[in-house]
């Protein structure tokens, strides 16, 4: 009976991991066809590079992600996209099994099962499990650290922390405080010997310093290169923090009366949570859409909101787990329609720039992910994320101090700037409103109009590019 009932719990887990995915399954964003593009030139024995033609560049922030794919990229980067994105929804499905394991086995009042609906209703973890970036497996491995944690598996829970925070930066934080927390309460794995703390650090920590250590051998630096390209701005963090507190399910977990009740394990990740979201206010927040950076900690909030539910005061439980639903359906209703049309505007994107890309050997642009898919041409990424050179020039990777001559010493024979949403083009074209501080400056450098004529014009809404081509001499 128990079997069973395990059974049955871990497939409804499953299933409600999966159905919210389904919903959103149409999410992606352009930098997951950056890893798509390094996975295909690794499948096609160009090595790990983002141009074929060019330098081997720490492009992609989880250091081995394209190698993950490139055994399903012989067929070019959307067929690694579609696998980054299988395995992502994949893996979530096995971690929110566990989850919902670990929540049935809590003792307390049944209000602990309204937790789950926190899962159900998460617009960032449907849409980042299934949108083809590594955060589909963070959240994976995240979920896995926390769950097994509870059902007493404290050195699986900190190796799997400890993957997690080798793929992103920022959980580094998170990993190592959930890493120490106690046995839960009751658990038979009560009695460690005196050492086994130090090893559960070091399973948490030993991945990411093992990946900078690569990095620093390969690459010469330990961090990867969108730290560079994307300098971090505090304020914004300290902004970004605080929605994705009002927004995603954090507001279930306000319960000052109710956490004097929890056992050690409970409190410990309670601060794993805390000092996660302010591991993310110091790291700048992030420009992506759907929360990202706090996705992969939800399934700790939601462990936790069952935790102070198993003990926590039937009203005051409703009371919050209402206010908590409230910002992720806000989310899930604000965003959640545009989110899932997203693959569809990007692939319809990507066949209507096949033809007018075709005879380009240069590209330069902003939005590289898509373009990789679209051309075999060499990209010249003005947004630094797969450049050295272009990552530590001065502004953020939407606003670069691009210099008028880099455009000739990379041989540039093409140009493709987004023009901003509601805006027309313009004539000339160096006229028209641009969507980033970058696309702005080149299309003020001098002689710009004479230089780049307009080659084709994108009629996918909401994606309105330009492609430029370089007049003949």
């Amino acid at each position: 009976m128990a079997a069973r009932r395990t059974a049955a719990v871990a497939a409804l887990g499953a299933l409600a991991a999966l159905g919210p995915a389904l919903a959103l399954r149409g999410f992606t964003v352009d930098d997951a066809l950056i890893s798509a593009r390094y996975a295909a030139n690794l499948a096609h024995g160009a090595g790990y590079r983002f141009n074929a033609q060019g330098a081997s560049t720490d492009g992609v922030t989880p250091l081995g992600w394209p190698l993950l794919l490139a055994p399903f990229a012989s067929r070019g980067p959307l067929a690694a996209l579609l696998a980054a994105r299988i395995l992502g929804v994949g893996a979530w499905m096995i971690a929110a099994a566990v989850l919902a394991v670990a929540i049935d086995r809590l003792e307390g009042k049944r209000a602990r099962y309204a937790a789950l609906g926190l899962l159900v209703a998460s617009a960032p973890l449907a849409a980042w499990s299934v949108a083809g970036m590594e955060t589909g497996l963070v959240i994976a491995f995240a979920a896995l650290a926390a769950g097994l944690g509870r059902l007493g598996h404290a050195r699986a829970s900190a190796a799997f922390a400890g993957i997690s925070a080798a793929m992103r930066p920022e959980m580094i934080p998170w990993a190592a405080v959930i890493s120490v927390a106690p046995p839960p309460r009751g658990s038979v794995a009560a009695a460690r010997p005196p050492w086994d703390r130090a090893l559960r650090g070091a399973l948490a920590v030993g991945p990411p310093v093992a990946v900078a250590l690569i990095r620093l051998a390969i690459f010469g630096r330990p961090a990867p290169l969108s730290l560079l390209a994307k300098p971090a701005d505090e304020m914004l963090g300290a902004r970004y923090a605080l929605a994705c507190f009002l927004l995603t399910g954090p507001l279930a977990l306000i319960a000052p009366l109710a956490w004097r009740r929890l056992d050690g394990f409970a409190r410990v990740l309670l601060l794993s949570i805390a000092v996660h979201f302010a591991a993310i206010a110091v790291a700048g927040g992030d420009w992506m859409p759907l929360s990202r950076l706090v996705a992969p900690v939800l399934p700790a909030v939601i462990l936790l909101a069952a935790e102070i539910a198993a003990v926590a005061d039937l009203r005051l439980t409703a009371a919050r787990v209402a206010f908590a639903l409230a910002g992720e359906v806000f989310q899930l209703v604000k965003v959640g329609p545009a989110a899932a049309r997203v693959a569809r505007d990007r692939l319809a994107l990507i066949d209507e720039m096949r033809g007018p890309l075709a005879k380009s050997r240069v590209v330069a642009a902003l939005d590289i992910g898509w373009l990789g898919a679209a051309t075999d041409a060499t990209i010249v990424d003005l947004a630094g994320l797969t450049d050295p050179a272009i990552a530590v020039l001065p502004g953020g990777h939407t606003s670069k101090a691009i210099p008028a001559s880099l455009l000739d010493a990379r041989g540039v024979d093409t140009l493709v700037l987004q023009i901003k949403e509601g805006e027309a083009r313009r004539d000339p074209w160096t006229t028209s409103y641009f969507a980033r501080n970058v696309e702005l400056r080149i299309a003020r450098i001098p002689g710009m109009d004479t230089a780049f004529r307009v080659e084709a014009e994108s009629t996918v809404p909401h994606l309105g590019y330009l492609v430029l081509r370089k007049a003949p001499e």
